[in-house]
């Protein structure tokens, strides 16, 4: 399945934006999906994910209450919703997919990456 994730841009703390990741190829309503994010000259860590039911969400603790994942198996779409943004949520934003919510927090097996799109939340 390729993924390619869009929504990026640059936005003032405080302020919302929006992610979408697109499958094509094939469904990807069977997989977990989530979205990793890297900064500059930092590793790429997980953001967010959840299973292909929508039942099991994941959020790393810097995002809790601020950023919400949803998916949408029947347009084969992953939405990252980011509220409240701060300007050390600036990176470049990646989706994957993967067979399990554990499969994306470990960081194996992950079967395809998106090419990412750029966040920058100025002070």
């Amino acid at each position: 399945v390729q993924l390619q994730a869009s929504g990026g841009g640059l936005v003032q703390a405080g302020g919302s934006l929006r992610l979408s990741c697109a499958a094509s190829g094939r469904t990807f309503s069977r997989t977990a999906v989530g979205w990793f994010r890297q900064a500059p000259g930092k590793e790429r860590d997980v953001v967010a994910g959840i299973t292909w039911t929508g039942i099991s969400i994941y959020y790393a603790d810097s995002v809790k209450g601020r950023f919400t994942i949803s998916r949408d198996n029947a347009e084969n779409t992953v939405s990252l919703q980011m509220d409240k943004l701060k300007p050390e949520d600036t990176a470049v934003y990646y989706c994957a997919a993967a067979p399990t919510l554990s499969n994306l927090r470990r960081r194996y097996g992950i079967d395809s990456w998106g090419k990412g799109t750029l966040v920058t939340v100025s002070s």
